[in-house]
């Protein structure tokens, strides 16, 4: 489980409060406007950010204070964070060693993490030979090797095309359950995450929304959440 309890947020004149909770096995998705505060969000959770007050929670035990390096926090960027002097099977084994010096029983489980992710017979390629899905899917065997609770995507899939967007999107749910993370994804198409998402974290107006199932969101009538999805409203907040 993921928590954060009363956090609020400043960085010059913006400010976001921030109160969530995410299970482990489930995919929230995080949407909003342009500059609402959706990355901001996330680095929080991985420390790169601090919370001027509020705490950050992970399985109960208080990581507010702790260093991005020293949390169970995996984030996986737009630009994958993949190395590209390095093969695809060296980026993958960095998340266990960055001296890329591995046991015999630490090298298979890499190779399983590649077959996982459908790459392993690509495993001696560099990033620049191989497509932008399949370098997403190596940030995403990486993941594997970590001892992750907590799994941030920023946008991860924004250049895709859609077909690939939907198969990325499922091996990420496919991810979430298998190792029970609790998943944050930030995305800018809502409709492709209409059925894919266990719940919906809305960034705007200066706060996180309190979690809402997604036909919740769909259906909301507040003039925020109808702005944000292009659909004209005449009511006030449902």
């Amino acid at each position: 489980m993921l928590e954060i309890r009363d956090g609020h947020y400043v960085h010059g004149t913006f400010t976001l409060d921030v109160a969530l909770r995410a299970a482990g096995g489930e995919l929230s998705a995080v949407l909003g406007p342009s500059g609402a505060g959706k990355s901001t969000l996330l680095n929080i959770i991985a420390g790169f950010e601090p919370l001027a007050q509020g705490r950050v929670l992970i399985d109960s035990a208080d990581i507010s204070a702790a260093p991005p390096s020293q949390r169970p926090v995996s984030m996986v960027f737009q630009d994958n964070n993949v190395f590209p002097h390095l093969t695809l099977w060296q980026n993958v084994a960095l998340g266990i060693a960055s001296n890329l010096r591995l046991t015999e029983e630490q090298s298979s489980a890499v190779n399983a993490a590649l077959a996982r992710v459908g790459l392993a017979k690509l495993s001696t390629r560099k990033p620049g030979d191989v497509s932008g899905g399949e370098r997403q899917r190596v940030a995403l065997a990486r993941v594997l090797m970590r001892p992750t609770k907590v799994l941030l995507l920023d946008e991860p899939f924004a250049a895709l095309d859609p077909g690939l967007r939907k198969d990325m999107l499922a091996l990420v749910k496919e991810l979430t359950r298998e190792k029970q993370l609790a998943t944050l994804l930030v995305s800018h198409q809502p409709e492709e995450i209409r059925t894919a998402a266990d719940a919906v974290l809305f960034v705007a107006e200066g706060k996180v929304w309190p979690t809402m199932p997604p036909a919740s969101f769909f259906a909301n009538l507040d003039p925020a959440v109808a702005s944000y999805l292009g659909r004209a409203v005449n009511s006030t907040k449902a």
